[in-house]
């Protein structure tokens, strides 16, 4: 398991959507896009968080801005520090929020709390062995894998699986109990009769689940992607 990195500067993932669209565009049509173009491209329906987010990267060097002219927006050479990130970028969908705490029943609507755009931003160079068509992220609610250096509001980047054969001892998983319509996030074992759902908290017991039952085992966790509280996206 590894933990994600962003470029020396720390930018978000909107912020580095919105340069890479910049970027695509101006070379794609020798112009700069106009600032409702380059909401619709990354989300935004309102232009003046748009002009926000704008000011914000031409503070930080990466690009000036002419309020003169309808498209003002010219990147500068700074960006060429984000180019070989921008060129590996991974984007990895948001599905939906994993518990980690005892398993508890899924709300319908954690699996629309995010839309078909949501995503996190990763290195490819940081996945050089996975098959990246199988990644998705949750975001973690709960505190019970802390002592993994998973804690709320963190994301998890998981590799689907197709059966539980492919889980070995000790791998983080996303497990799913369907008599209960049950998840939770925990290290997985396979024992004798049952199965251990292991939590890293030294305050929270393991869960047993005996072999009878049926147990899902959605993906392995590859990557976790850390909440930064003091930066906003």
């Amino acid at each position: 398991m590894m933990m994600a990195r962003k470029p020396k500067e720390e930018l978000s993932g909107k912020h580095i959507r919105i340069l890479q669209f910049v970027a695509d565009y101006q070379s794609e049509h020798n112009r700069p896009p106009s600032i409702r173009e380059i909401g619709n491209k990354v989300g935004i329906s309102s232009t003046s968080v748009v002009n926000y987010d704008l000011d914000q990267l031409e503070k930080r060097g990466y690009l000036e801005r002419d309020d003169r002219v309808s498209r003002g927006v010219r990147l500068t050479e700074k960006v060429r520090e984000v180019i070989q990130y921008f060129n590996e970028l991974l984007r990895v969908p948001v599905i939906g929020r994993i518990v980690a705490s005892a398993p508890v029943e899924v709300p319908a609507s954690d699996f629309n709390y995010y839309d078909a755009t949501t995503t996190v931003d990763i290195a490819q160079s940081l996945l050089p062995a996975t098959d990246t068509r199988k990644l998705f992220a949750l975001e973690v609610q709960g505190d019970s894998m802390i002592d993994a250096m998973v804690s709320e509001g963190d994301y998890v980047v998981m590799k689907a699986v197709d059966s539980n054969a492919e889980v070995r001892n000790g791998d983080m998983v996303a497990v799913w109990l369907p008599n209960k319509n049950e998840t939770t996030l925990k290290y997985f074992y396979k024992e004798k009769d049952r199965y251990r759902l292991q939590p890293a908290n030294p305050t929270m017991k393991p869960i047993y689940i005996n072999r009878t039952e049926p147990l899902e085992i959605k993906g392995k966790v590859v990557m976790v992607i850390r909440k930064v509280d003091s930066y906003a996206a």
